[in-house]
């Protein structure tokens, strides 16, 4: 069994950014604390309120989800030790699945096979990502410089 859902992926409905944005930005107020747990009431259709205690961690978390949210962007939580397929992969990379398979074989991308199938740890693929969008980042950075060396004027 894959360890990310393959579940159609939908984008927030207007209303749902409306209290996306309104609920992260109350969470925000109650998560300076330096307490591990927070106890959060909820409130179901009847009235009746029910508190539950949760890591500090799980609040930031949702706090995180609510923003993405209220931007109109799908959320999904993978967690760091899963499996990807390289489809999985290649989704979060947005690049192509061949795209994938020839970092994988060329050794920048870290995997194993299970049977015939390539898989790939979430950890691995988001440091691939981390060096890459840091390599982006410095090539930019040397790029506007040298516009600004040559006085391209942009």
């Amino acid at each position: 069994m894959n360890a990310i859902a393959n579940d159609k992926v939908m984008l927030p409905h207007a209303t749902e950014k409306q209290a996306a944005t309104e609920g992260q930005r109350a969470l925000a107020a109650y998560l300076s604390t330096k307490a591990e747990t927070q106890l959060i009431q909820i409130t179901s259709t009847d009235g009746q309120q029910h508190p539950i205690e949760l890591p500090t961690s799980a609040l930031r978390l949702l706090q995180e989800v609510l923003a993405e949210l209220a931007l109109g962007n799908a959320v999904k939580v993978v967690p760091v030790h899963a499996e990807l397929t390289t489809q999985e992969a290649a989704d979060l990379l947005n690049v192509s699945r061949p795209y994938v398979v020839q970092l994988m074989e060329s050794g920048e991308l870290p995997f194993h096979k299970a049977g015939t199938h390539r898989r790939v740890k979430f950890s691995d693929l988001q440091a691939y990502k981390e060096k890459r969008d840091q390599s982006s980042a410095e090539a930019m950075t040397a790029l506007s410089a040298l516009d600004q060396e040559l006085d391209m004027g942009y």
